[in-house]
């Protein structure tokens, strides 16, 4: 199998070329590492996993074949360290990756239990909204306006393979439907997370890391919702969705 060691190589720069792409332009992504991969093909059969379609599976010179290698169907490309390292954007080089053709998002009603992120710029923070999204029983995640991509490398990782599990929409606008709308906001007149309706239909939205929803204008049927604390002026967004998902959850157990 041919090893491709120069940045100059075609086939490289084409690479480099489909992955570019980011946000809502994005056509194909790259799942780095064995977790990620195999993240992936434990949920494949889902809606939300199907999306991914593998396009090409990349092996780091000198690297032991993959048992998915033989499985999945597509050709296989064996990187130099240097080539590798670029794609992953970090000190140590993986053994593999996959890169995956992105197909449409989902269309039609929403689903019972929603989240939203508005504004959340950072990957990292919106990889750890879609762990908490997963791992307290919600069925979809909505992404509004100057929300980072949640198919960029370091938001995958951050999500541990949540991103394979949830369907994930782009809105442009809060256009509340029938359900319970909250928007996480401590401002005036917002009603206590503890005496929230947090019953099925629920949107649960979570605002910018900076300034939260300052500068938005919540529609009628969109209610601010607080997270009591004390001792500093707010919560990291990643953390105040996971407290309220988790009440979400406790809530629907009880």
């Amino acid at each position: 199998m041919p090893l491709l060691t120069s940045k100059a190589n075609p086939r490289f720069r084409a690479l480099l070329t489909r992955l570019k792409a980011g946000g809502s332009r994005r056509e194909a992504t790259l799942l780095l590492g064995e977790k990620l991969i195999e993240a992936w093909a434990e949920a494949r059969r889902t809606p939300a996993g199907g999306r991914l379609h593998p396009a090409l599976w990349l092996r780091l010179e000198q690297a032991a074949p993959h048992p998915l290698e033989a499985t999945l169907g597509v050709e296989t490309q064996v990187l130099g360290e240097a080539l590798m390292r670029e794609l992953a954007d970090a000190g140590s080089p993986p053994d593999h990756a996959l890169l995956m053709d992105l197909g449409p998002g989902p269309t039609g009603p929403l689903a019972p239990r929603v989240l939203g992120a508005w504004g959340i710029q950072d990957p990292g923070n919106l990889g750890a909204l879609l762990r908490s999204a997963a791992a307290f029983g919600f069925h979809e995640v909505l992404l509004g306006p100057g929300c980072a991509d949640p198919f960029h490398p370091k938001a995958l990782r951050g999500s541990m393979g949540a991103a394979f599990l949830l369907p994930l929409r782009r809105v442009e606008a809060l256009n509340p439907d029938p359900g319970h709308w909250y928007a996480l906001d401590g401002g005036p007149g917002a009603v206590a997370l503890a005496e929230a309706d947090l019953s099925e239909p629920l949107r649960l939205w979570v605002g910018n890391e900076g300034h939260g929803w300052r500068g938005v204008a919540l529609p009628e049927g969109v209610q601010r919702l607080a997270i009591p604390i004390q001792g500093v002026e707010s919560l990291n967004a990643a953390v105040a969705a996971g407290i309220a998902c988790y009440e979400v959850a406790r809530r629907s157990r009880c």
